[in-house]
């Protein structure tokens, strides 16, 4: 019995008379329920994570990749001859779109959250900052750090490579983790779903076996099991995708103040994609009870 269109005709369908072999209520009725949903509810989190991590490399490599910062460090009374150096240098490289001196105020604002917001600036020796941005091509960090050596010696160009691998890297892996844990989440829905199939057909053993005294094939009982498990999966399934997306659309949105932890949710199209949870569930259980009828069955035999 393969999951092709006459199959999923026959589950949508049924059979009255089959359909009476399986207990409509029960302790296996609840628990492939119960399961189902709690699955899918995990699953709804679980997709949000891996998509959010993948949102957030994205956004990491671009906005790093496409900036870098020149530090000056030099004494005060050659701070604007070199500053002046290096952006000069800097408007000639092939590959900068803009490049910009932060103001005093701009270098405060960034250094407020260690020191404070009234650290005086003006009495202490703190690097210009000059912030640089490329285009599509991109520039030759190699050899405008050698023109910028040459031009303002105290210039440092921080292309943020150190500061993006590891944050890239670090979002891959959760997302990774997202997927992985998705895989855990299914595989363990089949293991409850096939304990289940097996505690309903050893539960029907007697009556399985008058239904073979009267002629009716394996197949045919399989049939049964399957169809009422399946649906029973998708319904739960369902109902979890249902609240798992209601947890999510109440979490806060995203935020610059807030960071990661306020970006888990889903946006545009992807809030499409947990409605293929209940359809996944549906091929988890059938599969799983399948599995679960024919060793069953032949065991039973």
């Amino acid at each position: 019995m393969k999951l092709n269109s006459r199959a999923i005709a026959s589950l949508l369908t049924g059979d009255v008379q089959a359909d009476r072999i399986v207990p409509p209520t029960g302790f296996t009725a609840q628990l492939t329920i119960f399961v189902s949903g709690a699955m899918a509810f995990l699953v709804v989190f679980a997709l949000a994570l891996s998509l959010a991590t993948g949102r957030l490399a994205e956004r990491w490599g671009n906005e790093l990749a496409q900036s870098a910062t020149v530090r000056i460090t030099a004494p005060q009374d050659q701070m604007a001859a070199q500053t002046a150096a290096a952006v000069r240098v800097l408007e000639t490289t092939a590959g900068i779109e803009t490049v910009r001196v932060l103001s005093l105020e701009e270098q405060q604002v960034l250094l407020a959250p260690w020191f404070g917001p009234d650290v005086p600036l003006a009495d202490l020796p703190v690097p210009q900052l000059i912030e640089v941005v490329q285009d599509k091509p991109g520039y030759d960090a190699a050899g405008l750090r050698l023109r910028l050596q040459a031009e303002a010696p105290g210039a440092v160009l921080d292309d943020h490579t150190r500061w993006r691998t590891p944050l890239v890297h670090a979002a891959d892996r959760l997302r990774l983790l997202g997927w992985v844990s998705i895989v855990l989440i299914g595989l363990t829905m089949a293991a409850m779903i096939t304990l289940a199939a097996n505690a309903a057909l050893a539960a029907n053993a007697q009556l399985i076996a008058v239904l073979r005294l009267v002629g009716a094939k394996d197949n045919y009982i399989a049939k049964a099991f399957v169809r009422r498990f399946t649906l029973r999966a998708f319904v739960g399934a369902s109902a979890g995708m249902i609240l798992g997306l209601a947890a999510v659309f109440l979490l806060p949105s995203a935020s610059d103040e807030g960071g990661f932890l306020t970006g888990l949710g889903y946006q545009g199209r992807h809030w499409l994609l947990p409605m293929v949870i209940p359809f996944a569930a549906a091929v988890v259980a059938f599969s799983a009870t399948r599995f679960a009828a024919q060793r069953t069955l032949a065991e039973l035999a």
